[in-house]
């Protein structure tokens, strides 16, 4: 399974970004070899439309998880259309963030937990 998080910066040992439209990162994780692949995330100087951009992005990496502290409504929306399952987690790395996930420490957000606009 693909596990996608944001990050401020490449890899495994990268501190998470709390954003998810405006975060620097996306890093994938397949969550059965460990191994990461990192993309810089083109919607970060998106004028509009940011968070809706990044989640085509997730989408087309073809993540099934999204693990991130903030989701906006628009994106949130793309993201459930798309079958990507979101996990707020506010802290800490990459690998902490994918091994929090896999321990069931996260809870699954049911809806967006921002209003559009939201600025980080």
């Amino acid at each position: 399974m693909k596990i996608c998080v944001t990050a401020s910066s490449e890899g495994l040992d990268a501190p998470m970004d709390s954003r998810f439209a405006r975060a620097p990162f996306i890093v994938i994780v397949d969550s059965e070899t460990g191994e990461a692949e990192t993309t810089a995330n083109e919607a970060v100087s998106a004028g509009h439309g940011a968070g809706t951009q990044a989640a085509q992005t997730v989408s087309r990496l073809g993540a099934e998880i999204l693990l991130t502290a903030h989701c906006g409504p628009k994106a949130f929306e793309v993201l459930a259309a798309a079958k990507v399952k979101v996990f707020g987690i506010g802290g800490g790395t990459v690998a902490e963030a994918v091994d929090a996930w896999k321990a069931g420490k996260l809870e699954e957000m049911e809806n967006s937990d921002s209003s559009a606009g939201w600025a980080g």
